[in-house]
């Protein structure tokens, strides 16, 4: 399948889910959202978990790239782990499969497959991927904050410990997956965010 059927394939079953549980979301409905046969989703993703596990992984994916772009919005340290962590609160916000990823709290609504990989035998590559392990709340912290590092890391000696940096970078992350709980009001993500690091690090960043 040519990967633009694939991702139409998950569009439909993203736009199924904001309409109705998970278990109430039919494959042939999603097929036929696509433009495909029911046997084409089906060799595809192999089963409903199947689509599920790509749905997603396409999420986390997606969560991650967005934190990459946040990250190199602007030259100023301090702002970049803002982006990132607006980025984090937004993401979580606007996509519910996001805000369980980040939390490990799934609703009845969604989708919730196991963090663990699966037995594939797909012949579909793309699929084989997706089965593999699902990143857990813990690896997302990490994943983030070790590439906020890799980024504010000045290049040569570094003038302030890594681990120091590494543990602002954590901070800034753990404020963010804070406010993914508990929403604050608008904007009060930036503002939280400054405002710790010019007290806990203003020497770090």
């Amino acid at each position: 399948m040519m990967p633009l059927a694939r991702d139409s394939l998950l569009d439909a079953a993203h736009a199924a889910l904001a309409r109705r549980p998970w278990s109430a979301v039919r494959m042939v409905e999603v097929a036929a959202a696509a433009g495909v046969s029911r046997q084409t989703l089906y060799n595809e993703f192999g089963s409903k978990d199947g689509l599920a596990r790509a749905l997603v992984r396409r999420a986390a994916e997606g969560y991650l790239a967005g934190a990459d772009r946040a990250l190199a919005t602007t030259a100023d340290p301090s702002e970049r782990l803002v982006a990132a962590a607006e980025w984090t609160a937004s993401a979580a916000r606007e996509n519910p499969l996001v805000k369980a990823m980040l939390t490990g709290c799934w609703s009845e609504r969604l989708p919730a497959p196991g963090l663990s990989a699966v037995r594939s035998a797909s012949p579909v590559p793309a699929q084989r991927r997706d089965d593999g392990a699902l990143p857990s709340p813990g690896d997302f912290l990490a994943i983030v904050r070790d590439r906020a590092v890799a980024v504010l890391a000045p290049p040569g000696p570094p003038p302030a410990d890594p681990a120091e940096l590494a543990a602002v970078c954590e901070l800034v992350m753990r404020l963010a997956l804070s406010c993914v709980t508990a929403p604050p009001d608008e904007g009060a993500v930036a503002d939280l965010v400054r405002g710790t690091l010019h007290r806990q690090r203003p020497h770090l960043v």
